[in-house]
């Protein structure tokens, strides 16, 4: 009772120091708590879409693949003759055939894509009895015929649709213009889909090619029957029909539940890594805290030694402290998450994915989940400052507060930090000088985490050197008010080295990423420059259909277009061993559009009668060679002997390990129905005519907007943009370490203004004046941002330089690093010391200068 009353007095009087750790741990927890709330309302989301969306039984063709994106880009389906046959069946109340496809595009009369940004896909299908289930019409009717669309409200809503309005569907097998003659509203939120309706002759024809199929059943049970009973008597029926994939409703919800959950994993287990930084970061924030907090207290704490308090009593009592702060901190972190969910999924919904506040979803786990994990981090952090409280003897009662520094334990730490350090950079070492680049990945994980250990350590023994050469740099010219800054910093290593390690790490990470984005595009452009021969490239989010295709190949002041395809294939090598890949068939064009490096064989040979090309590792790995025959079996088609005519060099960035056949020779093997659209397609212009050229490509597929035509500089421009946006979101998710770090400044300078409180006042009492006091704290907080800057973009370009050897083995061989991103960055660390100390300097200049004078 009596540590615990102690605890709770110290906790309290020193509850405005305990403040940034609390919400260091509040930032952290929330972060984790927010990611489970938001993941678990998004599968709650899908959840109910998907149960409420399937039938009790659902019968689909046996090839039908859960993504709708066949080979052929037309959905797989089944003949209307099975939909008698499973009415026939015992217990069925009734079954009805549905047409869908995910393969369209869906454009109003400006020409403008409806579909969705987010990436939920666009649907089409006929209007059923079944989408009764999670839909109801509230404006209009059903269509009735071929030039009659009904879409969803959320779409009409979103790009301003109204009754009357023409949409146009594009698909592989049809394009389809009509009027919206209903709006038809979700039951349940729907994620961000875009979906339009149409009779079914008009679905069959249009989205299947053909009258009389449907893409899948829709089979209710009568009263009293239960699914897997149902299932078993249509699966019956249907025996002598053919193969096809009978399902339960559970079961259809379970599949299509399982691609968006591994997508969800993903965005899950990602967020969680940024909250685990966020959290490694709060450590050195609340070590650095108990720490000072430890230090200022020693007199107290020799004072209760000597009137009988052991030393596991003063540890535990340090201990409580901390989990009473772990507590408050991760109690209101928990409320936080909740909130930073709900804020997220408004701003999904503001991008097009609607999530409903209705299905946030709490589970009991959550909460428990942010208690443990903020309590057991913030009571692991202040350990070792609990078992340093515990070691002061009685007789520091009668010293100045704080403890002498341990030169025995200094050393110690600095052998294991350059131990560790050297381990790490001999991991980095190994790991770029792999061979393989999944080996190598291994070892550099290693290296990472070894060295960034390392850099921790031996942060105290660095701060020393790196802070002085600092100083001279930055603070001497500032006169004694810098030179007081530049003492202060390296009045205490340890402190100066934990608060400049929370800044590390997460500058680390920023400098590292920097690198290898700034390489990946500098890579990607140079293998442009070097290999791509064709002036255009033509791609998009669906695949491109033939009226397209048409249009590109009539477009005026092209010398060829290419055709390029991506065929599944089994494919068996001459030692026996099979493997399920994909095989690239193109135009002979090709050959000069992507220019690529042969090892053995010529690359046109490859597209030849029969014949075709490997990369150079599948080559080695099964010892095939110019010459020897490949068992080529085409799904949905026949199989093929043919000759290897080229091995090309797989030390690419561009189609590495692409295997190259004609399309003539695929088109031998595969029925007319199931010969992929274009994946690509590339052009190249006539001679000076460039300009005219691409202007004249643009304008023919202008009707298809969900294509882009693009010329090298604007892909070249497209591949930084993308990686661009994608480092930004890392870089956001990173924002969050660093503002913890910047409060670890914060708590370390006002701790420190506190420690000093009777140096403060007689520099002031011998004429320091305030804008003199707040500017040497301004100094030294700069000084501390910059040494763990230093750190940080000094290590993670290390690691950058690292990955980029290993991304030299997927063909990235170019290394170079952004020199004004790291510039910015240690110059924002500048500014960031600067903010962090803004409050300590104001409260330092308020000090009264006799109270400051007369402080024990």
């Amino acid at each position: 009772m009596t540590v615990l009353k102690t605890s709770m007095r110290n906790f309290f009087a020193h509850k405005g120091r305990m403040a940034l750790s609390a919400v260091a741990v509040l930032l952290s927890v929330a972060f984790v708590c927010g990611t489970l709330v938001f993941t678990d309302t998004m599968n709650t989301t899908f959840d109910k879409l998907f149960a409420v969306t399937s039938s009790d039984v659902t019968v689909s063709p046996k090839a039908a693949e859960s993504d709708d994106t066949p080979q052929n880009g037309v959905p797989e389906s089944l003949p209307a003759s099975v939909l008698a046959k499973a009415e026939q069946a015992q217990g069925v109340k009734s079954a009805e055939g549905a047409v869908s496809s995910m393969n369209v595009t869906v454009v109003n009369s400006d020409n403008e894509n409806m579909g969705s940004t987010t990436g939920a896909p666009t649907i089409a299908g006929n209007w059923t009895r079944n989408d009764l289930r999670s839909m109801e019409i509230t404006s209009g009717h059903a269509p009735r015929g071929p030039t009659e669309v009904m879409v969803d409200a959320d779409t009409a809503d979103k790009h301003h649709l109204k009754m009357g309005d023409e949409l146009r569907t594009i698909a592989q097998t049809g394009d389809i213009t009509a009027r919206i003659v209903g709006i038809a509203t979700f039951k349940v939120t729907n994620p961000g889909a875009a979906i339009v309706y149409f009779d079914t002759a008009t679905a069959q024809r249009e989205l299947l090619g053909a009258t009389g199929r449907f893409s899948q059943l829709n089979v209710t049970a009568a009263s009293g029957v239960t699914d897997t009973q149902l299932k078993q008597n249509v699966s019956q029926a249907l025996t002598t029909s053919g193969a096809f994939k009978v399902q339960t409703q559970k079961e259809t919800s379970e599949e299509n539940r399982e691609g968006v959950g591994e997508f969800m994993n993903v965005i899950k287990y990602a967020m969680l890594g940024f909250a685990g930084i966020a959290f490694l970061v709060g450590i050195f924030l609340i070590i650095n805290t108990f720490s000072m907090l430890v230090a200022q207290r020693t007199r107290e704490i020799g004072l209760m030694r000597a009137i009988g308090s052991s030393r596991k009593q003063i540890n535990r009592s340090v201990l409580v402290e901390a989990l009473l702060l772990g507590f408050v901190g991760s109690i209101l972190g928990v409320g936080a998450g909740v909130g930073i969910a709900i804020g997220l999924m408004k701003l999904m919904s503001m991008a097009g994915m609607n999530l409903s506040t209705d299905d946030l979803t709490i589970k009991a786990t959550t909460p428990v989940i942010g208690l443990v994990l903020g309590v057991v981090v913030t009571v692991l952090a202040a350990y070792l400052p609990a078992r340093r409280a515990g070691k002061v003897s009685p007789m520091a009662a009668l010293r100045d507060a704080g403890t002498p520094a341990d030169g025995r334990a200094g050393r110690v730490r600095g052998l294991i930090g350059l131990v560790l350090t050297g381990a790490g950079a001999y991991a980095l070492y190994l790991a770029a000088t792999a061979d393989k680049a999944s080996d190598g990945s291994l070892v550099l994980g290693a290296g990472v985490v070894l060295t960034l250990l390392g850099f921790v350590i031996i942060g105290p023994l660095l701060a020393g050197g790196v802070v002085r050469v600092l100083s001279a740099v930055l603070l001497r010219g500032f006169g004694p008010v810098g030179r007081l800054a530049e003492r202060n910093a390296l009045r205490n290593p340890r402190r100066t080295g934990a608060t400049g390690a929370a800044l590390m790490i997460g500058l680390a990470l920023v400098a590292c990423l920097s690198v290898v984005g700034s390489s990946m595009v500098a890579s990607a452009t140079s293998e442009l420059d070097k290999s791509v021969g064709a002036d255009f490239i033509v791609e998009g989010n669906q695949r491109i259909v033939p009226q397209a295709e048409a249009a590109m190949q009539s477009s005026p002041g092209l010398t060829h277009v290419t055709r390029y395809k991506e065929v599944q294939v089994t494919l068996t090598a001459p030692d026996g061993k099979a493997e399920t890949t994909e095989l690239t068939a193109a135009d002979p064009t090709y050959a000069s559009d992507l220019r690529r490096t042969t090892t053995s064989g010529t690359l046109s040979a490859a597209y030849g009668k029969d014949a075709m090309s490997l990369g150079s590792d599948y080559a080695t790995q099964h010892r095939v060679k110019v010459g020897d025959t490949m068992t080529v079996a085409f799904k949905g088609g026949s199989t093929a002997k043919l000759r290897v005519a080229a091995i090309t060099d797989d030390d690419v960035a561009i189609d590495q390990g692409a295997q190259y056949m004609s399309i003539t020779t695929m088109e031998k093997y595969l029925p007319a129905a199931k010969v992929p659209p274009n994946s690509l397609m590339f052009a190249s212009a006539k001679k000076g005519e460039e300009k005219a050229a691409y202007a004249a490509l643009k304008k023919a597929l202008d009707p298809y907007p969900q294509y882009q035509v693009r010329d090298q500089t604007d892909y070249k421009q497209e591949l930084k943009d993308q990686i661009g946006q994608l480092l930004n979101m890392v870089y956001g998710l990173l924002a969050l370490a660093i503002v913890v770090a910047v409060l670890g400044v914060v708590n370390t300078l006002a701790l420190s203004v506190v420690e000093r409180t009777r140096e403060i006042g007689l520099m002031r009492a011998i004429g320091l004046s305030r804008r003199q006091l707040r500017r040497m704290i301004r100094m030294e907080s700069v000084v501390i941002a910059l040494f763990g800057a230093l750190l940080g973009l000094g290590l993670g370009m290390g690691w950058g330089a690292t990955a980029q050897r290993l991304l030299a083995l997927e063909g990235l061989n170019v290394l170079e690093i952004p020199w004004m991103t790291i510039g910015g960055v240690f110059v924002g660390s500048a500014f960031v010391g600067l903010f962090a100390a803004l409050v300590p300097a104001f409260r330092a200049g308020r000090m009264n200068v006799l109270n400051a004078i007369a402080t024990e």
